[in-house]
């Protein structure tokens, strides 16, 4: 798999190792997430983020486990391309930090301020708001050159 890979760009990154670390287990984190959306029976709507799916919904259950199940696919994909940059092309770790900045500030400001629920918060809810300053900070760190 490696020989189909591009030469590696680690020895281009002039950034503190500890972000590439930062952002490869951002890469584990969204895969184990997005396998519970994808594998769990109900996509972690109900068990997880506390949504109810009984009969209320009017054939409504299907959809909102599929969209989870969408959502965990698209996670898992993003977390192994993480993965695959935090390990091989660390010169791209500002770049993939910022746009894992921008995902979860968006999703932050989406369930907070822009679209929230009447339903209690998702775990993921409360993770964005710590991520997306997490992110912040080792992107900025990143751009700066090892001591």
């Amino acid at each position: 798999m490696v020989s189909h890979l591009p030469k590696s760009t680690n020895e281009d990154y002039p950034g503190p190792m500890l972000a590439a670390w930062v952002l490869g287990l951002y890469g584990v984190q969204r895969i184990v997430t997005g396998g519970i959306h994808v594998f769990l029976d109900d996509g972690g709507a109900g068990r997880i983020a506390g949504l109810p799916l009984d009969g209320r919904l009017d054939g409504a259950r299907e959809t909102i486990i599929g969209l989870f199940a969408w959502a965990g696919s698209t996670q898992m994909a993003w977390g192994a391309l993480l993965l695959v940059l935090a390990w091989r092309y660390r010169s791209l770790v500002p770049l993939a930090l910022a746009a894992a900045f921008v995902e979860q500030a968006l999703i932050a400001f989406n369930v907070w301020l822009w679209k929230p629920t009447v339903a209690e918060p998702p775990p993921g809810a409360y993770g964005a708001l710590i991520l997306s300053a997490l992110f912040a900070v080792c992107c900025a760190w990143s751009w700066r050159r090892r001591a």
